[in-house]
């Protein structure tokens, strides 16, 4: 009874949706299609756009049939198609040899050692002939008519500190950047950077203290990013990206992403306040950070993580199981259109709970006030 009560709701809710003349923007980010048929994706992607969702993020693996045939389902229902598309995790792909991966400070490659988990196998982006593996990749994607735009992920090193609240989950202690999660000491990286600057980082005995060594690592990154805008831009395509929150707090320091210098058409922060042991107002926080990193430039679109089994919460062992409950959705997405945002991300609409499609349906209809650039 309780489930059709809050199918009932959530029906009556929608029908009474259209009638209403304010909505934020709204994404998703999922993955398919798996074994799904065309009417099966028809009816999913249908029944994500009446309950509110505008475009999604979708992840299919590399190939272009793929994302034509699901991008001509997405949107003839209406939905922004954008692909998402991890650009750096290369480990399967067999144009990229093993020689051309990224290597830690202890001269470990992430080819046959990755760092916490198996698909962290860290291509260089310093390696020009990664960067025209990911041009020529993207670009086959962006020349289909199906596709709106790229969204880009894992366009980054790996992670040289995690999120505390991932510590105890992998068994660590992350209070310094040490040598084995930090990356990329490759011959090509080092010769580079002592060409650049003078510096030979191998003779350095605390790399993390060179600030010119953390710069030069921004701007590889910073730079291949700005070589697929150009290729997506060419095909007069948007180009979007996941990133890591707080632009100066966070995605400097612990994946050296400096995205606030990135030339793309829209940023989604993965505001996802569990990894952090933070809580919603922290999610405005980095909202805040984002928007006023950008000086209000381009549109920031709040990624908020959603808790797939809310009543589990509190027993649940793994943080990444963790996430938004249906009484924090509301106040998450308030703190994020309060503080600058554009819209929000979800990760993901499969994880949400009849509750959760009810808080959310109330928030993306609320008119909210942006209090750090307020409109003249």
């Amino acid at each position: 009874m309780k489930k059709l009560f809050y199918l009932s709701l959530i029906a009556l809710m929608m029908s009474c949706s259209s009638d209403k003349k304010s909505k934020i923007p709204v994404f998703g980010w999922m993955s398919g299609p798996g074994n799904s048929t065309d009417s099966e994706l028809r009816e999913e992607f249908s029944n994500l756009k009446e309950k509110g969702i505008d475009g999604l993020m979708y992840s299919a693996g590399k190939d272009p049939a793929v994302y034509k045939r699901v991008g001509r389902i997405a949107k003839a229902t209406g939905l922004e198609f954008h692909a998402w598309i991890p650009a750096l995790t290369l480990g399967n792909v067999p144009e990229i040899e093993p020689e051309w991966f990224a290597v830690n400070g202890l001269g470990e490659s992430a080819y046959d050692k990755p760092a916490y988990v198996n698909y962290y196998n860290f291509a260089c982006p310093n390696r020009e002939e990664v960067c025209q593996y990911l041009e020529n990749m993207y670009g086959a994607i962006a020349d289909l008519e199906e596709v709106d735009g790229i969204h880009l992920d894992y366009i980054r090193y790996p992670d040289v500190i995690l999120a505390r609240g991932l510590w105890e989950k992998y068994g660590l202690v992350m209070d310094r950047e040490y040598p084995q999660f930090d990356y990329c000491y490759c011959d090509k990286c080092i010769s580079d950077f002592k060409a650049k600057t003078g510096i030979d980082i191998k003779s350095v005995d605390d790399p993390s203290q060179v600030e010119e060594w953390k710069q030069f690592r921004y701007d590889i990154i910073t730079g291949l990013v700005n070589r697929l805008a150009d290729v997506a831009h060419s095909r007069n395509k948007v180009i979007n990206a996941a990133v890591f929150p707080g632009p100066n707090s966070v995605a400097r320091k612990i994946v050296r992403q400096e995205w606030d210098k990135w030339n793309i058409d829209a940023f989604f922060p993965m505001n996802y306040n569990d990894f952090y042991l933070e809580d919603t107002r922290w999610v405005g926080e980095m909202c805040k950070e984002s928007v006023t990193a950008l000086n209000n430039r381009k549109p920031v679109y709040s990624g908020l993580f959603i808790c797939p089994a809310p009543e589990k919460k509190t027993a649940e062992p793994d943080p990444e199981n963790h996430g938004l409950i249906p009484a924090e959705i509301e106040a998450a997405i308030k703190e994020s259109m309060e503080n600058g945002a554009a819209g929000i991300c979800l990760f993901t609409p499969g994880r949400m709970t009849e509750e959760g499609w009810l808080a959310f349906d109330k928030a993306i209809h609320t008119v909210y006030t942006n209090n750090v650039f307020p409109e003249k």
